[in-house]
């Protein structure tokens, strides 16, 4: 989809006129919505300067200009497009990305990542940003991979004014600055210049109608990429009823691509049941078969980590496009997808954007999206007031667009040594679901309650020693100090009988679950959830104690920072009891989400005195507290624990 499209002569005809940002809004609105003051400002601002770069009479006056491009099958929107023919005829398109920004931070430890000064938000290097731009139409667009058309891929950041040991140009980013330039405020005839290197004659606007009208399908080499990143890689192996569902999906999603009716698989699973590895080995699979597919989550962290795992050798950018959030597709187009694979559905929400101000529902807009849709979901991990993902929910919109719907089961199978016993007993535990002999649990599966949060980070910690696949998570009670990034003396979880101090993960947040250092900083639902470990050390917070013989919820000892219950308040001055109710599955199902994180053992530690003893009481009741082959530091840590006293 094109916003605005006319010659370069007309273009600079618009700009004089002062007619440019109010062209570019009409058609905007029409096809997308309204958008903010700051975008037309940015239009108007921009183009000035662009039509300074294209003042020249090198640049033939019919040369093709585009402005505001959405690439199909993608979010992205290609902010200034040149076509035209090089010096041997061939077809050349210049993409070029413009930014408002005067300054930038280095990013050290991310790769292509900056940090804008204005709002201290991390966002992507404005070179890596539209070289992968260039790579998603390269990658899905079967014109260019066809007709030989040439993308070349340049930022332009007009406001910018270079320093010494600038860091926009720093030698960690070369990679990207090598594959798309940067040109900053004094850099017009530079610009020109780079232009003027591609674009020697008009196409009579040939390029551009390839790029708008080519069909969409992954290129060969991405299909390679792929199969090859998912060869030999043991943590995508599926097995048993797997691969039932994947066979199944596999058809669905034929079927669906070649009779144009719309299907819809549900696939139920709770903890362990490798929805995630599923849903990984159908996203290489469909591609293979030349099929647009997406691997979607709301939350980041499951994308983040799943593609860091699947890409081995590669870098991120080869797989960046096929990991999307939820809360992309309120722009699609019906059908822009052969097949849209939706991890942790449970998670989606109705409104997206950052102020959930765009869009109408996210299960709506993604059955809408694509031929072929299938949903892993667990209703018991639904963990935030704000989540809508239900099986009925999905049901009710594939039948509003007329969509055949499959349901399957997926059973346990990794998590907790391969049983379903350990899950039954924590669903029992929280009251979430009864459960019979739940005590009467016999399988090798490590679980301890400690008096001292101190030997639990010990032990948490010792474990993930050998392989990076332990870490720490903690009930939402603590607030997450955000100064604490830049101020190692702050901390966030201080439990001050025990002198225990922690701090939230202080890193990159996507990837702390296998980030090396990050086992000595504290996850929460949103950094863990989707995701698994070999053993999981969970510090429960005051949202949860023992009372009267049985397990309650407190709302009001969630931190201020968490946002899992926003609206809860409002909704408690209204109707307290239905307030009350929901907020008390929310952090049921919290707790039951971090407690089975671990596949061979969980620790746990409780700030309310009376929980931990009742739940010393439960684990001494199952046959899990000791077992055959127990971990020896594991033990120590159980023994040592009475040295600080049974509280």
């Amino acid at each position: 989809m094109i916003i605005y499209e006319a010659t370069k002569q007309q273009f600079m005809e618009h700009v004089t006129e002062d007619t440019i940002a109010v062209k570019i809004y009409e058609t905007f609105v029409e096809r997308i919505g309204r958008t903010s003051k700051s975008e037309i400002n940015a239009w108007n601002n921009s183009m000035n300067y662009m039509y300074k770069v294209l003042n020249t009479d090198d640049i033939p006056g019919d040369t093709t200009v585009a402005i505001e491009y959405r690439i199909p099958a993608t979010s992205m929107r290609i902010d200034f497009i040149l076509t035209g023919l090089d010096e041997h005829g061939t077809s050349s398109v210049v993409i070029i990305e413009l930014k408002q920004w005067s300054e930038v931070n280095l990013v050290e430890d991310e790769d292509g990542i900056v940090q804008t000064v204005y709002n201290r938000q991390k966002t992507t290097h404005p070179s890596y940003q539209v070289w992968s731009y260039a790579k998603a139409i390269s990658d899905y667009n079967e014109a260019v991979q066809e007709k030989s058309i040439s993308i070349y891929p340049c930022a332009y950041l007009h406001n910018y004014i270079r320093s010494e040991n600038d860091p926009l140009t720093n030698d960690i980013y070369q990679y990207y600055l090598d594959k798309a330039p940067v040109f900053t405020k004094g850099d017009v005839l530079k610009l020109r210049g780079f232009i003027m290197t591609y674009i020697k004659k008009s196409d009579r606007k040939k390029g551009l109608y390839l790029i708008e009208h080519g069909k969409i399908r992954p290129s060969k080499s991405l299909q390679d990429a792929l199969t090859s990143m998912l060869e030999g890689n043991e943590e995508f192996t599926m097995i048993q009823k797997q691969k039932v569902v994947y066979e199944s999906a596999i058809r669905m999603a034929k079927e669906a691509a070649l009779h144009g009716r719309k299907k819809v698989l549900i696939v139920e699973g709770g903890p362990g049941t490798g929805k995630s590895v599923l849903g990984i080995n159908l996203l290489v699979k469909f591609t293979s078969l030349e099929l647009v597919s997406q691997y979607v989550t709301k939350n980041s962290a499951p994308r983040e980590v799943y593609a860091k795992h699947l890409q081995k050798n590669y870098k991120k950018s080869y797989i960046h496009n096929l990991f999307k959030s939820s809360g992309v597709f309120h722009e699609a187009l019906p059908n822009e997808f052969d097949a849209l694979i939706v991890d942790e559905a449970h998670r989606l929400n109705e409104k997206s954007g950052l102020f959930k101000n765009k869009g109408e529902n996210q299960i709506m807009e993604i059955i809408r999206a694509s031929k072929f849709s299938i949903f892993f979901i667990d209703e018991h991990q639904r963990v935030s007031l704000a989540d809508i993902g239900s099986k009925a929910e999905i049901e009710h919109f594939a039948k509003l667009f007329n969509a055949e719907v499959e349901i399957m089961q997926l059973e346990s199978q990794f998590r907790c040594n391969g049983s379903d016993g350990f899950l039954a007993w924590v669903d029992d535990l929280l009251d979430i679901r009864n459960t019979a002999n739940a005590d009467s649990i016999d399988f090798e599966y490590e679980l301890q309650v400690f008096d001292n949060p101190n030997v639990l980070r010990k032990c948490v910690i010792e474990h993930n020693r050998i392989n990076n696949k332990s870490r720490i998570v903690a009930g939402y009670c603590w607030d997450w100090i955000k100064e604490s990034k830049n101020n190692s003396n702050l901390y966030d979880i201080i439990i001050e009988e025990h002198d225990f101090k922690m701090s939230w993960n202080l890193g990159n947040t996507t990837t702390w679950a296998i980030d090396r250092e990050s086992v000595e900083q504290a996850g929460c639902i949103h950094t863990c959830q989707g995701l698994e470990f070999d053993y999981v050390g969970v510090i429960i917070g005051a949202d949860l104690r023992y009372e009267n013989g049985r397990i309650v919820t407190d709302p009001f000892q969630r931190a201020r920072t968490d946002k899992s219950l926003s609206g809860f308040k409002a909704m408690y001055k209204q109707d307290p009891n239905e307030a009350m109710q929901q907020a008390d599955q929310i952090i049921r199902n919290t707790y039951r989400t971090l407690l089975t994180r671990g596949m061979k053992g969980c620790y746990i530690y409780c700030v309310d005195h009376d929980l931990r003893n009742y739940l010393k009481k439960r684990v001494r009741k199952s046959s899990m507290f000791t077992y055959e082959g127990a971990s020896s530091f594991a033990q120590f840590a159980a023994d040592s624990s009475n040295t600080y006293g049974n509280n």
